[in-house]
Parts: structure tokens; sequence; C-alpha cells
């Protein structure tokens, strides 16, 4: 899954220039989930962002599920049919999984989650079904997206299930937030 990236900023003088335009080099497949891929297109640090004239690629290094503390990331996913294997997955291999994404702790199956996927994190998340169909499964229902839905995720326990029989493409903007006194009460921070 290639993503065409854009990336336009400021040259010495302060004029407004294209910096580059190519690839997202941060596409990263996890062989524990096969047919799912991802592409971070940019993230930033704390809020507000500082500006610079010019940027380092902040999308390399380390696969992380969570953006920076008080940061954000947008994605692009292309999660692949379930399989067999997803929906027989031990919470040990589920907990694997989140961990090669930089965040075992995300895990909730097998401590509450219903679903091997099933995870919490303290992000907002706009997602935003660009192809096919996707199911979101909480801990009680689910709701079912198709091609130019947006769903508003804040902090709950949740998994993605494709149960279309065909690739669902997805844009996420995931913005980091911190549960509340009650929240924390109810299960904890989920960490970053």
């Amino acid at each position: 899954m290639s993503v065409r990236r854009v990336v336009v900023g400021h040259n010495k003088e302060g004029k407004s220039i294209l910096i580059e335009d190519g690839p997202a080099p941060a596409m990263r497949t996890n062989p524990l989930r096969p047919g799912h891929v991802s592409n971070d297109i940019w993230k930033t640090g704390p809020l507000p962002y500082k500006l610079h004239a010019v940027h380092e690629d902040p999308t390399l290094g380390p696969r992380q599920i969570h953006p920076p503390k008080g940061g954000t990331i947008i994605r692009i996913a292309e999660i692949a049919p379930e399989s067999e294997e997803i929906r027989n997955m031990t919470p040990e291999k589920a907990r694997e999984i989140f961990k090669m994404m930089g965040n075992e702790a995300a895990s909730s199956f097998g401590r509450g989650g219903r679903h091997p996927m099933m995870h919490r994190t303290e992000t907002i998340d706009y997602a935003i079904c660009i192809e096919g169909e996707i199911t979101m499964l909480l801990d009680e229902g689910e709701v079912t997206l198709k091609a130019g839905d947006v769903l508003i995720q804040l902090g709950t326990n949740h998994a993605w299930s494709n149960r279309s029989g065909k690739v669902a493409k997805m844009l996420y903007v995931l913005i980091d937030g911190e549960f509340d006194d009650e929240m924390k009460g109810w299960f904890g921070s989920s960490g970053h």
C-alpha cells in the first residue's frame, strides 16, 4: 500500500515551497497479523506543535500505536478480511501483536476484551472509512462503517473486524488524550 505524501514548508527566505512529494516511508506490516498494513503519514510532538523551517521525517523509527505525549498521528491502514487465525488467537498472541506495534499494555483481549484485537488507548481518534466496509466492536455492541463514514473514538475499548471479504482502507487521526479521574477509576491508565 503506497501512499503519496506531499509535504510543504519554507525555504531559508521564508517563502512557502514544496519540500517532498513521494511515497510515505513509514509503511509497516506485522508478520503476526497477515494482510494488515499501516502507513504513518505524519506525527507531531506536544501541542502547540513547534513549526520549523526544516523538518526531519517524524514517521521513521519504531512503530507506535499511540501518538507522542501531547501529539498526533495520521495513519492510513489496509485491513484484510478477518481470518480464522485471528478469530482463534490466544490472548498471549494478541499481546505479542500489540507489543510489535509499540504497546503491549493496550491489548485487552483476555482481560475483558471480546475480540483478539480489542485494545484501549488514551486517545481521541477520528476514523474515516475510505474504501470497503469495517465493523468496530465495543464492549457492548458494534457499528459497521462504509466508505465515507466517520467515527469518533473517545478512549474506548475496541477492535476493528473486517467481515466483508474485501480489504478495507481506513484513515485515522490519533490525538493524545488523558483519562479523567472517573475513567481512571474504571480501568486505570493504558500508558503511552
